[in-house]
């Protein structure tokens, strides 16, 4: 019920409501899939229910109360996180990929009471030492015969839209990882912006849920088909030549993917990519890391025109610009407009706004914007300006008032006091033929304060010079921009989402 000073017509919003008034469309259609495990909407919202009736009945959680999962993607990783949801526990979403002690830091951290993890990330840290966690679920017959215990009717608690529906962790590239609060509202409210700004959110469409759901953009893009009545392909490994067969196989209308993702398609031969080519997609969005334009243009061509989405956001914030199908090749290095309920402000060093073309902090606010940072109240006064959000993305605007990323605070280069922004350098080096990936950092310089160090991932059997690296920057970007320092590494080292740890190559 909703509390006296609210409108009687006033109804929260949840991912089980949502998805309950899917199943009650039609409770036999086909919801989710992962290779032979598949559920029907009847079957989803049944053992969602017994989720939340085991959370509060069998562990004796409630509103308020904190748990993990630790798992690769699966159906079960969404009844969980649905399930939990419901009975107002939010759980931190724990990379499976990270160390032991990582693992239990964050556990600690967030105060998690019980940990769900599938069988591999269970036996990781079956030996570990928790502060809080109090009981470890393991996703195999250990919950199957857990929430059979339970009771299949739904008696959830009541739990407010703005209460907080899941903890993801920042990634950690410069510094120590933060819990991030994301309320129901922020969550669902974007769901409904997907559907209106991507148009692939049916009921008749089919999405393909690869990227890890343990980060935010993963599991929002892998419960958006569910909570709008379609379907849901989810994969728990990437595999490019298995991703393209699922496309043309399985009539996929949409999928998200990371730029990683892209790499590996386009690395293939070109027989297997001419043999997978599928006329069903009607939607790809790109998010988490920037796309260069040389992948963008890679897109395009293969999969064709009209469909792809570049989408720029935080877990902070949500979504908050996209860039349209029409301007992808329109607008170079651009990350588009801002997102359907989303106001935008660019302010320069002075505190003032800044004119078109010039580079300022991103401020944004939305529907979207998080709770705050879990037991950070400085980090979240930092974040927070009078409504507005920053994650310190510095960025510019045009004429037209599409945004263009320049690069993150942290990451800007100050060499002779000069202000220089690494992507600028890594989009031009990203179209030189012999180079496969590169980043570009700053480091210290007794004269110039910092200078500029390329890693590169060379071109797999080619062979380039270090001279060879700074020659193709020249004409293209201004002589004080050019590295002067190349190391060539075998991989740049990545989060799941794709984005470069800086701090790890600064280590190097």
């Amino acid at each position: 019920m909703p509390s006296p000073d609210l409108p009687r017509s006033f109804h929260h919003m949840s991912f089980a409501a949502g998805m309950r008034a899917a199943k009650n469309r039609a409770p036999q259609k086909l919801a989710a899939r992962h290779g032979d495990n598949q559920r029907t909407y009847a079957d989803l919202l049944e053992r969602i229910d017994r989720v939340t009736n085991a959370i509060t009945g069998d562990l004796g959680l409630g509103p308020g109360d904190h748990g993990a999962i630790l798992s690769a993607n699966s159906i079960e990783y969404l009844e969980i996180i649905v399930g939990a949801s419901q009975a107002g526990v939010a759980l931190a979403t724990v990379n499976p990929r990270l160390a032991p002690g990582e693992v239990v830091a964050i556990c600690d951290d967030a105060e998690a009471k019980v940990l769900f993890a599938d069988a591999k990330t269970a036996e990781m840290v079956k030996d570990q030492f928790f502060a809080t966690v109090k009981r470890i679920i393991v996703i195999n017959h250990e919950f199957e015969d857990w929430i059979s215990k339970a009771s299949a009717t739904a008696t959830p608690p009541h739990v407010d839209e703005w209460d907080n529906f899941t903890i993801p962790y920042t990634s950690g590239t410069t510094g120590k990882p933060k819990g991030v609060l994301v309320p129901h509202r922020s969550r669902i409210l974007s769901l409904l912006g997907m559907a209106q700004e991507y148009g692939c959110y049916s009921p008749d469409d089919r999405f393909l849920a690869m990227a890890p759901m343990c980060h935010g953009a993963g599991m929002l893009f892998a419960l958006a088909p569910v909570f709008f009545g379609g379907f849901a392909e989810i994969l728990d490994r990437f595999d490019p030549e298995f991703f393209l067969r699922k496309l043309k196989d399985e009539s996929i209308t949409g999928f998200f993917a990371v730029p990683t993702h892209f790499n590996g398609v386009f690395g293939l031969e070109s027989s297997i990519l001419d043999a997978n080519r599928t006329t069903s997609l009607t939607t790809i969005i790109s998010n988490a890391a920037p796309l260069p334009q040389s992948s963008k243009e890679k897109i395009v061509d293969y999969f064709g025109d009209g469909l792809l989405h570049e989408t720029y956001g935080s877990t902070e914030a949500g979504i908050v610009t996209n860039l349209r199908p029409a301007d992808q090749l329109r607008k170079q290095k651009c990350v588009g407009l801002p997102f359907p309920l989303t106001d935008i402000k660019l302010i320069n060093t002075q505190g003032e706004d800044c004119a078109p073309n010039e580079v300022g902090e991103l401020f944004s606010r939305s529907p979207y914007l998080f709770n705050g940072y879990w037991k950070r109240p400085e980090a979240t006064e930092s974040a927070f300006h009078d409504g507005w959000v920053t994650v310190e993305d510095l960025a510019k605007r045009d004429d037209e008032g599409y945004i263009y990323i320049v690069d993150r605070k942290k990451d800007m280069v100050i060499s002779g006091g000069m202000n220089i922004y690494p992507r600028e350098i890594e989009e031009v080096l990203l179209k030189h033929p012999q180079i496969a990936d590169v980043a570009i950092t700053g480091v210290p310089d007794e004269k110039w304060g910092e200078r500029l160090k390329a890693f590169v991932v060379v071109a797999k059997g080619e062979d380039v010079a270090p001279e060879a690296v700074s020659a193709y920057c020249e004409g293209k970007v201004a002589d004080y921009k050019i590295p002067k320092d190349v190391a060539f590494i075998d991989a740049l080292p990545r989060n799941a989402n794709g984005k470069v740890l800086k701090t790890e190559l600064r280590k190097l």
